[in-house]
């Protein structure tokens, strides 16, 4: 199979298309036939060296969001039947994997995929598992809504954008920090302000802080409120009484089952930016270096 693998970290023109053997799936497991594969940035961690480097491999695969068709299942597994669409987070240094998601075959366990409804095309539904999952998880840490009040900083990239939506359908009052010519976006995801500045923004129960601001962030923040980071580690200090948090992503099938439902009822949207093949991988992660996208770009066979 072909696939866009790593063999020189940190080195400019350090990855390319490979061909790599085509794997097959073990018990529990299923075999996808890429269809797309979301381009995040924790593939520019890979690309860069700065993330799940491994020094006793010699190369190393991309991509966390695969969708596709199911072409093979392995033992035990009954709810994937040859064929049908399907949409999995997977990650390239997981043992079952030969490459990651930008590979023509990508293995991920069948409890870790969901079916993609006819209602959502199959290249849109390979940015949704990473980015929906995320910012589901991250607001599971924040508590039950009950009517209160959250920030969500970056409220128009892929994570904070699915935290609105998200957060909204569970009745939280949600205020999107963007910029302003996305506050349309963010009415119809759900919400209840917009604001482009944190100069006036305090007193909120909690913020997910999905631009990274940090203490600038935390000060919106009221007190003994609660505070969700996106990259463990790099949270900033408490204060107030404040709780800190954050959270790693993952799979989850059985969520992203139902995820995928309110995409394909339009309650949530699935943004692409563009489609590029394999070949051209380096122009979709170049197009993220550069920012300001809207969407994923999404890499296919």
């Amino acid at each position: 199979m072909r696939a866009v693998v790593v063999t020189q970290p940190g080195v400019v023109g350090g990855f390319g298309v490979k061909r790599l053997p085509d794997p097959i799936p073990a018990a529990g497991q299923i075999r996808i036939k890429m269809v797309g594969a979301a381009v995040n940035p924790a593939d520019l961690h890979i690309i860069d060296g700065r993330g799940f480097a491994d020094d006793s491999r010699e190369s190393w695969g991309v991509g966390l969001d695969v969708s596709g068709v199911v072409d093979m299942v392995g033992d035990a597994v009954h709810d994937f039947a040859l064929g049908s669409p399907v949409a999995a987070l997977t990650f390239p240094h997981a043992p079952y994997s030969a490459a990651g998601a930008a590979a023509e075959y990508v293995i991920v366990p069948a409890a870790n995929a969901a079916p993609v409804p006819d209602e959502v095309d199959l290249l849109d539904a390979a940015t949704v598992p990473l980015n929906a999952l995320t910012a589901d998880q991250l607001l599971a840490l924040l508590g039950p809504a009950q009517g209160r009040r959250l920030l969500v900083t970056g409220a128009a990239g892929g994570v904070g954008g699915y935290a609105v939506a998200l957060a909204a359908l569970a009745g939280w009052s949600v205020t999107g920090l963007a910029r302003p010519s996305d506050a349309g976006f963010l009415v119809k995801a759900g919400a209840a302000k917009t604001i482009s500045d944190l100069e006036e923004a305090s007193g909120y129960d909690a913020v997910l802080d999905a631009a990274r601001l940090n203490d600038v962030a935390l000060r919106a923040t009221r007190d003994n409120g609660i505070y969700a980071g996106v990259f463990p580690g790099l949270e900033p200090e408490t204060e107030r009484g404040i709780v800190i948090t954050s959270g790693v992503v993952i799979p989850d099938g059985r969520r992203l089952r139902e995820i995928m439902a309110l995409t394909s009822e339009g309650r949530l949207e699935a943004r692409r930016a563009g489609a590029v093949p394999l070949e051209k991988a380096g122009l979709a992660y170049q197009a993220l270096r550069e920012g300001g996208q809207r969407g994923r770009w999404v890499l296919t066979p």
